[in-house]
C-alpha cells in the first residue's frame, strides 16, 4: 500500500491544503492518505491566541471529511510531549505500517529547507518525498536545484516534485488574519468554517441567534456526521423548490423553509443517552414510545436547539419538531419541511417519483400519499406508528371528504 503523510499546524486547514493532498494523491496514485496536526512544530512558535491542539486536531478531521478520498487523521503529534519531530512520526509509521510505502508530503518553503530538519537522513531514508508548488510561480525551475541537492546527498532519497494545477493560494497567517475582519470564509471546507463560527476562534465574533443564512449554513453542517450533509443540503434545496410552488414566491416563506431544512437534522448524530439528556434540559416529554424509538427524538431535541442556540423563531422550531412525524392540521411551513425532507434528491425507494410529481401537483394530495407510505412501511415492518402520524393521515383524509362534500 501506498501511503501519503502530510503533517502540518493546519492552522487553520483550508482549501490549499485540500487540492494540494488531492493532486498528489492521484500523481501518486496513493491508496490512503494521513492528516496528522503537529503538537509543538520544531520550526517555529504558533501564534499566540491559537485554537488548542485538540481543536486543530478536530478542524482537521473537518477537512479530511472533504478530501473525497481515503483519509485518516492522526493524533500522536498532538499527544507527543515536546516539540514533533517528523523522523519520530515516521518511525512510529513504519512499526504501524510495516512493509508500507510512505510519500511524506510538503509544501515549497518546507521542501527548500528540508536538509536542514532535524535528522534528514533518517526522514529520506524512511519516505520518498512529494513536495508540491504553493502558488503557479512554484515551478520546475524552482525545485530543480534543490532536487539535485538532496539527490547528492542522500543518495537513498525518492523525490517527487509538483506544481498543482488550480492551487488554492492563500497562507494559513494571510488566511488568519482575513479571518479576523469577518472574511476568507470560502477559502475553508464549509464544517471547518463553521467550527471556526461557533467556537469563536481567530477573534471570530458572531451572534449565534442572528446568523445571516451565509453564516447559518457552515455552522449547520457542523452538527453533522459529513455524511448526513447531502441530505440536508438537498433538503434545503427541495424546500426552496416547495415554497417556491406552493407559498407564491414568498421571500419569507422561502427563507423560513431553508433554515428549517438546515437546522432539522441538527441533533440526528446524537446517541439515546444524549437526546435524553437535552430532553431533560429543556423539559421535553417524552411518551413511552419516545422513550425507546431513538428516531423519534432527534425532531424534538433538534426543535429546541433551533430555539435555544439559534434564536429561530416558532414557526421554524415547530416545523423542525413535526419533521418526523406529522401531525393533524399542519402549517403550510410544516408541509414543506416534512416533504421536503422525504423527497429530497439524494432519496431512492419504489414510489419516490411518483411521490415527488404528487407533491408539486397537489400539495396536500402529496403530503397524504407520503404519511400513508410511512404507514404501509410501519405495519410491513411490524414496527408501532407514532400517534401523531395516524392523527396527520387521518385529519387529511377528513379534510379532503369534507372539500368534497
Amino acid at each position: 500500500m501506498r501511503i501519503g503523510v502530510y503533517g502540518g499546524t493546519f492552522n487553520p486547514p483550508h482549501l490549499g491544503h485540500i487540492t494540494a493532498a488531492r493532486a498528489v494523491f492521484d500523481l501518486l496514485k496513493l491508496d490512503k492518505l494521513l492528516l496528522i496536526p503537529t503538537g509543538q512544530p520544531p520550526h517555529k512558535q504558533l501564534p499566540e491566541g491559537s485554537p488548542t491542539p485538540e481543536q486543530r486536531l478536530e478542524m482537521t478531521r473537518l477537512m479530511a471529511e472533504e478530501t473525497g478520498v481515503e483519509t485518516e487523521v492522526l493524533d500522536l503529534e498532538i499527544h507527543r510531549e515536546g516539540r514533533s519531530y517528523t523522523s519520530d512520526t515516521l518511525a512510529r509509521l513504519h512499526e504501524q505500517y510495516p512493509g508500507d510505502e510512505l510519500w511524506l508530503l510538503m509544501g515549497t518553503d518546507m521542501f527548500l529547507t528540508l536538509q536542514n530538519w532535524h535528522a534528514p537522513e533518517e526522514i529520506l531514508s524512511l519516505a520518498g518525498v512529494a513536495a508540491f508548488g504553493r502558488t503557479e510561480a512554484d515551478t520546475e525551475e524552482l525545485f530543480a536545484v534543490q532536487r539535485d541537492y538532496l539527490s547528492r546527498a542522500y543518495p537513498q532519497a525518492r523525490i517527487f516534485t509538483l506544481t498543482v494545477p488550480g492551487v488554492v493560494d492563500v497562507s494559513s497567517t494571510e488566511l488568519r488574519e482575513r479571518l479576523r475582519r469577518g472574511e476568507g470564509g470560502t477559502l475553508l471546507a464549509p464544517r471547518v468554517y463553521g467550527y471556526i463560527l461557533r467556537r469563536g476562534l481567530y477573534g471570530v465574533s458572531v451572534d449565534m441567534k442572528r446568523l445571516p443564512l451565509e453564516l447559518l449554513r457552515p455552522v449547520a453542517l457542523t452538527y453533522l456526521h459529513h455524511r448526513r450533509a447531502p441530505h440536508v443540503l438537498g433538503t434545503e434545496a427541495e424546500a426552496v423548490r416547495l415554497a417556491e410552488r406552493w407559498g407564491g414566491g414568498d421571500p419569507e416563506l422561502i427563507q423560513k423553509a431553508r433554515r428549517a431544512a438546515l437546522l432539522h437534522d441538527c441533533t440526528k448524530r446524537l446517541d439515546m443517552e444524549e437526546q435524553k439528556a437535552l430532553c431533560a434540559e429543556h423539559g421535553i416529554a417524552l411518551d413511552p414510545l419516545e422513550q425507546r424509538e431513538i428516531k423519534l427524538l432527534h425532531a424534538k431535541t433538534g426543535a429546541a436547539v433551533a430555539a435555544a442556540v439559534f434564536g429561530e423563531p416558532e414557526e421554524i422550531v415547530e416545523a423542525i419538531r413535526w419533521h418526523t412525524t406529522g401531525r393533524a392540521d399542519m402549517s403550510l411551513l410544516e408541509k414543506i419541511l416534512y416533504l421536503a425532507d422525504y423527497i429530497e434528491p439524494t432519496r431512492h425507494f419504489p414510489g419516490v417519483e411518483d411521490l415527488r410529481r404528487r407533491c408539486y401537483e397537489d400539495l396536500d394530495g402529496g403530503l397524504l400519499m407520503g404519511l400513508e407510505m410511512t404507514v404501509g412501511e410501519m405495519v410491513e415492518r411490524g414496527s408501532p406508528i407514532h400517534r401523531a402520524t395516524l392523527e396527520a393521515r387521518d385529519w387529511l383524509k377528513g379534510q379532503r371528504h369534507r372539500d368534497e362534500e
